[in-house]
């Protein structure tokens, strides 16, 4: 690997027309040159930052993917890596591996030596080490950026060079954007979408406007959102939109809120406290304030822990560090407002930090829980302890000849030209800020549903051939929102940006376009690099995670067939489950959340009834059941941080007597409960007399 600061250099010789161009050192960037110097390819990789890794060198360290095995190639090879890494007991400085995993029993450690949590400047020499042995055929670029204005140049579809501010050119025969703006794509005429689609666009359910599935991170007291409380005449508060959304469903140009992932540690040493902005501006923190005088007692904030007393701390409940609503101009903007919404989002998420931490209106108990955690000290050095990446969650989507959608995620429509999987639920964070009928503040715009382990189509990283034929697109990939919301995970991008380059590949040698290289060909070549194209994930009966109902003794009722107030959630990462995944209830929104499992039971007599959970520590140890027999009602409450008293993962409450028919039922809710409530399925086994 060279390594080059061009602009600093100035205007020196041009590089050698390469083989691949690759433009953002993001994830997908990295794994791209690294495969191209496998095949024996030339590449650059150029990166407008000083940096590379983009959001896993930049504070996400939390891996979100869902079922593992999805996830082959030199993904993969990164999170194997990962794993040795923290296999050596002198990695652990702050606290021992054991003690870790002992609070993280499922610990993001997956099979086969992978580990999946882990510490920024760990992945940053992951990736150091990864580039340094694709040797000399990759050249990595620092700190150049396309010029927005004439960046592009193409003869015909093809691209024959890209342009930076600075003048300096570069190019090649293949082209990779690998950013997660999009902008090289953009420039080269291949067309997009920023925003939400209508559901009616791609005969989806969970896009454009979702009033009605935002249940979670929302609001669970009433809060003002008028400047002067009660006084419509003052205005609102910053933040809140004057439009109401549009109906469910419909479309706009909005996009999901970004944020920080921020590194914090515990440890007093390596601590550092929030401090309160220069600029901060009271005003834009009173909707927060007001939200815990109102009595929000929830930590808003979701530190999930990395090794060393460390954490990834993502956005949780209603006002949090999504900077919600103040992105919609990111994509496509020039480089200084970008610069500018950049700012805004760090001013923010510091300033919230403080508040939360440190202002009077801020309950004590509140404050000490924010004051524990504080930037971590040896993290982003070079940045303030801050992390230097946005969590830029969606910007440009690329419009192919297939628009990967809901379909594929539910698998109702599967492809049959894979280049990888993605296993993520469908998900979107809030994406504005309005102000009810009644007069109070609601967040829209999130949307949390499983999907099944899916194949995405190689027809989603390239361009319609009328528009370019030398370029891939593996981060900005043809898909609607929803769908991207599964998708848009960093090992799904590493996957995405090493098939790029594997296609890009057989299109030199073919001195072909990339839509008329052969898929066959293709599919045989991201085999033997160990990439994963596709597999079902519903298990026979104690097998694997997934376990098929059909094959379990007695009468299952999954929580697919249930009758459910709320619990949208879905989870598929910890323990055993009967279907596809199991719900749960965030730990959020008590006493608003129910799910109704109604048998048809054949004949009447009496039943074992048992519930499917997997226990974990956070999970509540008081969640009612409520069983409706032909007696009448029993109400029982279940621990589910403790194993399941039966075959697993069956908890048996007990043995009633039922009608035939659909007359019974049993019902889970989260009233008063203290953690994650989990609801999965219910099981009616006749009892033997």
């Amino acid at each position: 690997m060279r390594t080059l600061l061009l602009s600093l250099l100035g205007l020196t010789a041009a590089l050698p027309a390469q083989d691949i161009v690759i433009y953002g050192g993001t994830s997908g960037g990295i794994t791209a040159a690294i495969q191209a110097a496998r095949e024996g390819r030339t590449a650059v990789l150029i990166e407008p930052t000083k940096f590379l890794g983009g959001l896993t060198t930049g504070g996400l360290g939390a891996t979100d993917i869902g079922n593992k095995k999805a996830i082959g190639g030199i993904s993969r090879e990164f999170y194997t890596a990962v794993g040795s890494y923290y296999a050596d007991d002198q990695k652990w400085v702050h606290q021992t591996r054991e003690a870790y995993f002992s609070k993280r029993p499922h610990g993001n450690a997956a099979d086969e030596g992978t580990m999946w949590t882990f510490e920024p400047h760990v992945a940053s020499a992951i990736y150091d080490r990864m580039l340094k042995a694709a040797g000399d055929k990759v050249t990595v670029v620092f700190g150049e950026r396309l010029d927005l204005k004439k960046g592009v140049i193409k003869d015909g579809t093809r691209i024959v060079k890209i342009v930076m501010e600075s003048g300096r050119e570069f190019s090649g025969k293949m082209f990779i954007d690998a950013t997660y703006e999009g902008d090289l794509m953009a420039k080269a005429g291949v067309s997009y979408h920023v925003g939400r689609e209508a559901n009616a666009t791609y005969g989806e359910t969970l896009n454009g406007v979702q009033v009605g599935h935002a249940k979670s991170h929302q609001f669970k007291v009433e809060v003002d959102p008028y400047i002067k409380k009660g006084d419509p005449a003052s205005g609102l508060l910053p933040g809140i939109e004057k439009e109401i959304p549009g109906p469910d469903g419909a479309g706009d140009r909005k996009v999901q809120a970004y944020n920080f992932r921020m590194c914090t540690t515990d440890v007093p040493e390596n601590r550092r406290d929030w401090e309160k902005p220069a600029n901060y501006d009271e005003r834009w923190y009173e909707l927060a304030l007001r939200n815990v005088e109102a009595g929000e007692d929830r930590l808003s904030w979701a530190p999930t822990p990395m090794p060393n007393r460390k954490t990834d701390t993502n956005n949780n409940f209603a006002i949090s560090t999504d900077f919600i609503g103040q992105n919609w101009d990111y994509a496509e903007a020039d480089y200084a407002t970008r610069a500018k919404i950049w700012q805004a989002h760090e001013d923010w998420q510091k300033g919230l930090m403080w508040t939360y931490a440190y202002h009077p209106r801020v309950p004590e108990k509140m404050r000490l829980a924010f004051q524990k955690l504080g930037l971590a000290k040896d993290e982003f050095k070079d940045n303030g302890n801050w992390p230097r990446q946005l969590y830029v969650r969606e910007a440009r989507r690329m419009i192919s000849d297939y628009v990967m959608s809901e379909k594929n995620c539910r698998r109702v429509e599967v492809v049959e030209d894979s280049v990888g999987m993605g296993a993520y639920n469908m998900d979107s964070h809030h994406i504005q800020r309005f102000v009810t009928k009644e007069g109070f503040v609601r967040n829209e715009g999130d949307v949390q549903v499983g999907s099944k382990p899916y194949p995405v189509s190689y027809r989603s990283l390239r361009p319609k051939a009328s528009e370019c034929t030398n370029l891939l697109v593996p981060v900005c990939l043809s898909a609607s929102h929803i769908a991207y919301g599964s998708i848009r995970m960093e090992p799904v991008f590493m996957v995405m940006g090493q098939s790029a380059a594997t296609a890009a590949g057989l299109a030199i040698e073919g001195n072909t376009s990339i839509q008329a290289i052969d898929y066959g060909a293709l599919k045989e070549r991201l085999l033997a690099n160990g990439q994963m194209l596709d597999f079902v994930t519903t298990a026979a009966a104690g097998g694997g995670h997934g376990l098929d109902k059909t094959k379990l003794p007695g009468i299952v009722v999954d929580d697919t067939d249930a009758t459910l107030k709320g619990f949208e959630q879905t989870g598929h990462v910890s323990g055993n489950f009967v279907g596809d995944s199991y719900r749960h209830d965030g730990n959020a929104d008590k006493g608003a959340m129910a799910a109704r499992f109604t048998p048809a039971l054949p004949k009447a007599g009496s039943y074992r009834v048992a519930i499917s959970y997997s226990p974990n520590a956070n999970r509540a140890t008081n969640v009612p059941v409520t069983i409706h027999h032909a007696q009448g009602e029993t109400k029982v409450f279940v621990n589910q941080k403790l194993a399941p008293k039966g075959e697993a993962p069956f908890h048996v409450v007990g043995t009633f007597e039922f009608t035939a028919g659909k007359d019974g039922w049993v019902e889970i809710g989260n009233a008063g409960t203290d953690g994650h409530v989990i609801v999965d399925a219910v099981q009616w086994l006749p009892a033997k007399r």
